[in-house]
């Protein structure tokens, strides 16, 4: 495309192209994602840095591939632990991000039934 260093900062029509999502989108996921800061310059233009695009890989993956909401979205990319151990399973276990996290979801809620059910038969 272009033959910027990867650790340049890119203009918001650089990174559409990149992850192949329209301008108006990355903005609406600036006003979603508190993670997301491009630098501003005179007149508004808009320069991602290499981090944010990563965060902006990230945020398409969810979005787009693993099909999480926003609100889900938000929630993953807000809780670096929980994104960074869901990313560090899926690679071994074949599972994506979101089959990973309703498993997660399923055992939280094993757990508490189990739990209830215990206090029941203390009694």
């Amino acid at each position: 495309m272009n033959d910027k260093a990867s650790d340049a900062f890119k203009t918001i029509s650089e990174v559409s192209a990149l992850l192949d999502v329209p301008q108006h989108v990355l903005r609406f996921w600036e006003s979603k994602f508190s993670s997301l800061r491009p630098l501003k310059r005179s007149g508004g233009r808009r320069y991602y840095r290499p981090d944010d695009v990563a965060v902006l890989r990230r945020i398409r993956q969810l979005l787009y591939v693993d099909g999480f909401t926003i609100k889900g979205a938000q929630k993953l990319v807000r809780s670096k632990a929980s994104a960074t151990q869901l990313n560090a399973l899926a690679p071994t276990s074949g599972a994506s991000s979101k089959d990973l996290a309703a498993a997660m979801t399923m055992l939280v809620d094993v757990k508490t039934r189990l739990a209830a059910l215990k206090q029941q038969l203390d009694h």
